[in-house]
């Protein structure tokens, strides 16, 4: 098991490099002034300095570790790298490796490996999607439709090949994406756009999908809502209305995403059980 998580640490470190990559590619690309010197493909694209575009060498790119050497700097300009780099790794080898510790299933069987699989690979595009909208108060379609992809194949192949009642199965993911997707485009619909983006609305699509089940997803949405409340209140505490009402919804949903997947069904058991002791 220690083997298990260490390696799988180390694949997350190795995709919140990836990811950190891909928010700076992207971003880069929807820019009108694109950089004409330099390959934003994400495929076969160097990785280089945000500032002085030098191409960084193998040496530069250790997740963390690199950073930490070079004390946050980059090693040609000198300039400060920022600190989102080496958050956005350790935070990709939590989620792997957490993800493993905290599975809510036995992976003994080959369908929860295929569910646990699909989760570690859609968690890369959330955490993408997470940083990109904490940075720029937007969720690109670039990083959100290949990842409601990969959920929705991951999906697919559990459904065929291990669910035993498939039209259940596909009934109760329908429900699922209503809710995490349905009641965001009323939203949107209502208020023409005022209380929330369309970018949210999309997010439903990958989120309804990983969870497939309604009842999550409605948790989902109240806890995405309890943990946006949370992260507000100091800021409408110290008096900053204007930075509460500049706050990105999506990083919650992706946040109370990963906490109904990994423990949505006690959640929800802890609550029937509430319900039935009072």
């Amino acid at each position: 098991m220690v083997v298990a998580i260490v390696a799988l640490a180390v694949f997350g470190l190795a995709f919140g490099s990836f990811v950190n990559a891909l928010v700076w590619r992207v971003h880069e690309q929807s820019k009108k002034k694109k950089l004409k010197s330099v390959n934003l493909s994400i495929v076969n694209g160097r990785s280089i300095c945000p500032h002085c575009k030098h191409v960084l060498g193998s040496s530069d790119l250790v997740p963390v570790f690199s950073w930490l050497y070079l004390r946050g700097k980059c090693r040609y300009c000198k300039k400060p790298v920022s600190k989102q780099y080496p958050l956005v790794e350790i935070t990709g080898a939590l989620v792997f490796a957490l993800s493993y510790v905290f599975w809510p299933q036995d992976l003994a069987g080959a369908g929860q490996w295929v569910l646990f699989i699909t989760w570690l690979a859609a968690s890369v595009g959330l955490l993408a999607l997470l940083v990109y909208d904490a940075r720029w108060m937007l969720l690109p379609n670039r990083i959100l439709y290949p990842a409601f992809y990969i959920a929705t194949a991951g999906r697919l192949i559990y459904i065929i090949g291990f669910e035993h009642r498939k039209l259940h199965a596909l009934i109760m993911w329908a429900a699922s994406i209503l809710v995490a997707s349905g009641i965001f485009w009323i939203l949107f619909t209502v208020s023409q756009g005022k209380w929330i983006g369309y970018g949210d609305v999309r997010l439903g699509l990958v989120t309804g999908t990983l969870l497939a089940d309604p009842a999550k997803s409605f948790l989902m949405i109240i806890l995405g809502s309890l943990l946006g409340t949370l992260f507000i209140l100091p800021a409408l505490a110290l008096g900053k209305k204007n930075l509460a009402s500049k706050l990105p919804y999506g990083p919650f949903l992706i946040g109370a995403t990963a906490i109904v997947v990994l423990f949505g069904e006690r959640i929800l058991d802890w609550y029937k059980h509430f319900l039935t002791l009072g």
